[in-house]
């Protein structure tokens, strides 16, 4: 698009290459699965798959980047040029190769081989990072960051996506994105055990100290990015939890973070949307489902994460369960809430389904609701067990659920005995309406009872 900022990206290209196959039975002459009817999948990685990623995003981009006269190199090189401007760097030896043999999905192995390292900077490269408007290092450890190292010094980039094998980011850099494990490896040692929140916050304050860079973001897979400025940090939850192949995760949010800030974003607005993309990439299959650089961009933009109706759709492609609720959520409480985490652990997403304020005050009287529609929807959003919230108008939902077809339908325990018409609906595709267990003695109506005793 031509209102998103070029980007330039320094690092080390791998070629990624994907044996994918099926395993039901042991090699008779050793205890290793036999992986069958492998299909091969070849694709950019490393740095080359960032670079690549930022382009399909629509991006003008430039790659700096190891490349020899191999036959891996001459691949790479075939994958990429349709898609972004690459400079290279000269290689001591063949490019790096990674192999992964997947069966039922899954990585049985990886093979390595290639030790392509680059030794020196061309006076191309340095041109294009000084003229550069915007600069992503995705560091390997191959030599393509040190090799241009004094010149980033000049202008630090925007983002630098270490590795252990390199070596630190320029001082200046405005964020540094280590994963957790890496995170702890770089910084000090204090006796924290890895894996906590904790370690990871302190972990990511003494890396800001120690780089000298504006800000620091620990990813942490599933659980989202934590972001550091040097003193409290901020957790940044992902949308939804995703297990599935994390290869190229952290390329994606690098990528993602560096054009958000070329083009003009916050810091943490750019690491939001970072979380966002790398759990929407594991969602979709990881790097094993980067598409083939022979499939043009859709030219429609990616579903808007607060759609209900799209979301449902994604999570059922996924093969996963939508759960939906439904209520006024007039006066937010503890009950609203308990009901709703606990519909939130029954699938993979939870759409809640609330009433407008013409239902509400159908159902309620006059004077109801007390908070408009606009600020119910914006607490019930603010509510990590909420993923998507949707509005109906009618006095009941099923007009609503017809459309989104939920899996799951969950209404609180105060309805037990009473008649929950969406059950027969919900049977017409399938699914299944429940019973959930309310907190005793917490609705809207006796808050409001409560506040108005103690106004008089």
């Amino acid at each position: 698009m031509a209102d998103k900022t070029p980007l330039l990206v320094v690092g080390d290209a791998l070629l990624d290459r994907d044996l994918s196959g099926s395993a039901d039975r042991l090699a008779p002459d050793a205890p290793v699965p036999v992986v069958a009817e492998c299909a091969e999948r070849v694709r950019p990685g490393g740095a080359a798959l960032a670079a690549y990623l930022a382009a399909r995003d629509g991006r003008e981009v430039t790659l700096v980047a190891g490349m020899g006269d191999d036959a891996a190199s001459r691949e790479l090189r075939e994958l990429l040029e349709p898609w972004l401007t690459l400079i290279p760097l000269p290689l001591t030896e063949p490019l790096s190769e990674k192999t992964r043999v997947l069966a039922q999905d899954r990585p049985v192995v990886r093979l390595d081989r290639g030790g392509g390292h680059v030794g020196d900077a061309t006076d191309a490269a340095r041109a294009a990072v000084r003229d550069a408007p915007a600069v992503l290092v995705s560091d390997y450890g191959r030599g393509a960051a040190d090799a241009l190292r004094d010149v980033l010094a000049e202008r630090p980039p925007l983002v630098w996506d270490p590795h252990p094998r390199g070596g630190p980011p320029v001082p200046g850099t405005r964020l540094v994105t280590p994963a957790e494990k890496e995170a702890h490896g770089f910084a000090p040692p204090d006796g924290d055990p890895p894996g906590t929140l904790r370690a990871a916050a302190r972990n990511a304050a003494a890396l800001v100290r120690a780089w000298r860079a504006a800000a620091v973001a620990v990813t942490l897979g599933s659980r989202g990015a934590l972001l550091s400025y040097g003193e409290h940090p901020l957790l940044v939850p992902a949308p939804a939890a995703h297990h599935g192949d994390s290869c190229g995760a952290g390329d994606r949010f690098a990528a993602t973070a560096a054009g958000l800030l070329a083009d003009g974003a916050l810091v943490g607005e750019a690491v939001e949307g970072a979380v966002a993309a790398a759990s929407a990439f594991v969602a979709a299959g990881g790097a094993g489902a980067v598409p083939r650089p022979d499939a043009r961009p859709t030219p429609t933009p990616p579903p808007d994460a607060d759609d209900p109706h799209a979301l449902a759709a994604r999570v059922r492609a996924q093969h996963g369960t939508v759960v939906a609720a439904g209520g006024c959520f007039d006066l937010l409480h503890a009950g609203h809430v308990g009901l709703l985490q606990a519909a939130r652990r029954l699938g993979d997403c939870l759409v809640v389904c609330v009433n407008s304020d013409a239902s509400v005050r159908r159902r309620k009287g006059e004077g109801r609701p007390v908070n408009p529609l606009a600020d119910r929807i914006r607490v019930l959003r603010a509510l990590a067990c909420v993923d998507a919230v949707a509005v109906f108008d009618e006095d009941t939902p099923e007009r609503l659920l017809a459309d989104l077809r939920p899996d799951v339908w969950v209404k609180g325990g105060d309805y037990a005995g009473a008649e929950l018409p969406e059950a027969a609906l919900l049977q017409e595709w399938g699914g299944q309406a429940v019973l959930l267990p309310y907190l005793d003695g917490r609705s809207s109506t006796a808050l409001m009872a409560r506040a108005a005793e103690g106004v008089r």
